[in-house]
């Protein structure tokens, strides 16, 4: 006789095997996490200069990370511009760091694509193993099996469907799925894990990013939130820095992200063997908003895809952690993000000039030459604001313009129905008004927004010709 507490019992097994089956895995695969198999990651800073400082620091952090995982080199392909180590202003010759106590994170990483060779074309074709389209670097591309676990590590300013590289260079959000699709249609790895630390993040996948292609991805903000760069140094009189605050000689740059360092912060101290990966996301998710309420310095961090994949441990991706962790933050357990200096991604370049401004001697050239900087900088932000304004209002007339640009589709809705207009339309616009910044790329949700409501392309041509005439 079955009793009450089997039936309960085979119910539940019946139940989890359900839910695990329609998220692509049998129930087996589930609960014998299989070691077979090598682990691979790719690790990307899309940015270059010394205000960008946070997102080779990033990356670096995330290689000793691996490295102490026990990935091998030959199994970790890391993109960077490779200008911050021996940068003129660095307080710290040949030295990196991520956080105001941390170790050198630089010694060791691998130079793989630098400078020029960190673009997109590289990185698609390192991704899909496609080494003839790869031009310069060390020619190192992601030779994963069908058994393999890749993970990637994307760090840099972003916008609304866009990502970017060094030099203005961007990567739409269809182009990296589709990317990622072919990668799955090679059948050359068994799951994937996509970290993402940028502004608007969520948009490269809300929407976009299919279920059954065996990924997760993790993404710093939502959809319409910009992302943080934290550990930012030098206080001003009404924005004091105060608790973990950068070496006083890091004046005017973040050391890292306020994603990227929750998650290497925690994978510094978590046994990976034991934490799953969506563990970390509850951990990062939270430490990563836990400003909101007060101060508005934080994000909300989200996933998409195959979320089944992110009860697999952190080990499956990151090797499991060394007894002799070299890398680890100290003290990362107490740090918080109510102890630091934060700073919106896109205003980190402000934030360095106007703290270089104020710590010159006056009347020097520096001082001049700050303010001068500073001014241009302003008066382009004002200038694009203005040009976008005023195409709404050409579009669609002075009381709705605003309204139609700055609306956000609901959650699970792509940020635009034809990427290929989107594309189409921001080389419009730039023809017209110039190259698109970091800062100006917010505009692209407007963009995508013109686009939507089926504004044609000779219409848009005139219109942003005169939204910029003047």
């Amino acid at each position: 006789m079955i009793s009450r507490y089997n039936i309960v019992g085979i119910f539940f097994l019946v139940l989890v095997s359900i839910v695990v089956t329609i998220e692509g895995r049998s129930i087996t695969q589930f609960l014998t996490q299989k070691s077979k198999g090598t682990k691979w990651a790719v690790l990307v800073a899309g940015s270059n200069g010394w205000t960008n400082y946070r997102h080779q620091a990033n990356v670096c952090h995330a290689y000793q990370i691996l490295k102490d995982g026990g990935l091998k080199d030959e199994n970790i392909i890391v993109f960077m511009y490779d200008d911050i180590a021996n940068n003129t202003e660095n307080p710290r010759p040949g030295v990196i760091i991520n956080n105001p106590h941390g170790h050198d994170v630089y010694k060791g990483v691998p130079k793989d694509y630098v400078g020029d060779d960190v673009n997109a074309n590289n990185f698609f074709n390192v991704i899909l193993a496609n080494k003839s389209g790869v031009v310069g670097g060390s020619g190192k591309v992601l030779k994963s099996g069908p058994n393999d676990h890749i993970f990637i590590y994307f760090t840099d300013h972003g916008a609304p469907g866009v990502i970017s590289m060094p030099y203005n260079e961007v990567i739409y959000a269809h182009e990296l799925v589709n990317m990622l699709k072919k990668k799955h249609a090679s059948g050359t790895y068994d799951r994937l894990v996509f970290y993402l630390e940028a502004c608007e993040s969520g948009s490269m996948f809300d929407g976009i990013l299919p279920k059954g292609l065996n990924i997760y991805a993790m993404t710093a903000s939502k959809p319409d939130e910009d992302s943080y760069g934290t550990y930012c140094g030098e206080s001003t009189p009404v924005d004091s820095c105060w608790g973990q605050c950068p070496p006083p000689e890091f004046k005017g740059v973040c050391l890292g992200d306020l994603f990227s360092v929750s998650w290497m912060e925690d994978s510094d101290v978590q046994d990976r063997k034991t934490n799953s990966v969506h563990q970390q996301y509850s951990r990062v998710a939270k430490r990563t908003a836990s400003n909101l309420t007060y101060h508005n310095y934080g994000s909300h961090v989200q996933e998409y895809g195959d979320k089944v994949v992110s009860f697999d441990p952190l080990a499956a991706y990151m090797g499991e952690t060394s007894k002799n962790h070299r890398h680890n933050s100290v003290g990362a357990k107490s740090f918080s993000t109510s102890s630091s200096r934060n700073v919106d991604q896109r205003s980190t370049e402000l934030f360095y000039l106007f703290t270089k401004h104020q710590n010159a001697p006056e009347g020097s050239d520096e001082k001049y030459e700050a303010h001068v900087k500073l001014n241009e900088v302003m008066s382009q932000r004002i200038q694009v604001d203005s040009n976008v304004k005023h195409l709404g209002d050409l579009l669609f007339g002075v009381e709705k313009g605003i309204e139609v640009l700055h609306s956000v589709r609901p959650a699970g809705k792509p940020l635009v129905d034809n990427w290929d207009c989107l594309k189409s339309y921001v080389k419009i616009f730039e023809t017209h008004c110039g190259r698109l910044t970091v800062y100006g790329r917010k505009h692209v949700r407007g963009i995508a927004n013109i686009c939507n409501a089926g504004i044609t392309s000779e219409k848009m041509a005139a219109m942003s010709a005169q939204a910029c005439s003047s």
